[in-house]
């Protein structure tokens, strides 16, 4: 379905983005991959993805906390391969405390780049878009994008205003031919995830499979982590011809979270 176009997804070195990544390169889509990592596994990965699927990818090392270095990149997709078809806003850290505990740095860390870079890339991909009247962004919320959890106050606040920004940027474009819309994943067993689980599972003294079941219990009516193979089928769906009248919308896939 995706043949011809092309897509930027960030933070797409590892984890969801780099499933999001290989999902659009199954689907025919040359790809711009970005995040950090060891140069040898991130140059391991883009050639991987090259070999396994015949299409063109490339890597930008933009720092996503950088609007200059974000705007180059998008600019640098758009000159390599013609046009940015898809944008995947991906990108995401993490810090939990209690909001009298938050040390401001990593406020103002999560925000830049769980929520200010999307805005970032948005506002330099659209033009391209909107001049060929065709696009597809995505944004990678959460489930704390609809809810909350206590210690997460940063994390959680980008995310609920980052379903607001797909909202506002889908109502703009509806009639460019473009849509967006939001992700919202419960559970994901990430490598990051997975220290969670093992910590856990020392911690309590149980095994790592049952720590992955009091993990996610905590929260979802599903005791299964979500594959993000899954949010990747979800990301190639809505690229799609068949997602066009499908915009301003988040979409859970959370084990029944939100659903409580």
């Amino acid at each position: 379905m995706l043949k011809g176009k092309t897509a930027l997804v960030t933070g797409s070195t590892s984890g969801i983005g780099l499933a999001i990544a290989r999902a659009l390169a199954a689907d025919g889509a040359d790809l711009m991959i970005n995040g950090f990592g060891d140069k040898a596994a991130i140059e391991k990965e883009r050639a991987g993805l090259e070999k396994d699927f015949g299409i063109k990818a490339r890597y930008s090392a933009a720092d996503m906390s950088k609007p200059a270095e974000i705007a180059d990149m998008v600019r640098a997709a758009e000159k390599e391969f013609g046009r940015l078809d898809v944008l995947v806003n991906n990108a995401g850290i993490q810090h939990v405390a209690n909001i009298e505990d938050f040390p401001i740095e990593k406020w103002d860390a999560i925000i830049a780049i769980n929520l200010s870079s999307s805005f970032h890339t948005i506002r330099t991909a659209l033009p391209g878009m909107q001049k060929r009247k065709w696009g597809r962004i995505i944004n990678i919320a959460s489930a704390h994008g609809l809810v909350a959890s206590a210690q997460k106050g940063a994390y959680i606040a980008a995310k609920h205003v980052l379903v607001g920004l797909t909202k506002t940027v889908a109502i703009e474009n509806a009639n460019n031919g473009i849509t967006c819309n939001a992700i919202c994943p419960g559970w994901v067993l990430t490598p990051l995830v997975q220290q969670q689980v093992d910590a856990r599972a020392k911690a309590q003294n149980i095994s790592v499979e049952q720590a992955k079941v009091t993990l996610v219990s905590e929260k979802q009516p599903m005791h299964e982590f979500t594959k993000p193979e899954n949010i990747g089928a979800l990301a190639v769906f809505l690229a799609s011809d068949a997602a066009a009248s499908m915009t301003g919308s988040a979409y859970s896939i959370d084990g029944g979270w939100v659903a409580q």
